[in-house]
C-alpha cells in the first residue's frame, strides 16, 4: 500500500497514474476555477485540482477535513467519521 509519504514525493504524472491505476474516484466538486476531482487510495482522501479552463491537472492534495470546501463533500456523500476525526 502506497503512504502519502511516499506518494508526495512523486512526480505529477507519476501521482496521476498511480491514482488512475491504484486509486478510487469517489466524486467530484466544482471550487472557484477548479473542478476538484475526490479520489481513495489507500486510507488517504486524496483532491486532484484540475483547471477546467486549461484542461490540466494544477496540483494533487492530501484531504484537509478542516478546509471549508469540506461542506461540498458531505452534502453529497458521507465521508467515514474516524478518517475526518484522525485529521484534527
Amino acid at each position: 500500500m502506497i503512504t502519502w509519504s511516499e506518494f508526495k514525493t512523486y512526480t505529477l504524472d507519476q501521482k496521476v497514474t498511480t491514482l488512475y491505476e491504484r486509486g478510487t474516484f469517489i466524486m467530484a466538486i466544482r471550487y472557484y476555477n477548479y473542478k476538484i476531482n475526490l479520489y481513495l487510495l489507500g486510507k488517504e482522501y486524496v483532491e486532484v485540482f484540475v483547471n477546467h479552463k486549461h484542461a490540466s491537472i494544477e496540483k494533487i492534495l492530501l484531504l484537509d477535513s478542516t478546509h471549508s470546501r469540506m461542506k461540498f463533500y458531505y452534502d453529497q456523500i458521507r465521508l467515514p467519521v474516524a478518517i475526518i476525526q484522525e485529521r484534527q
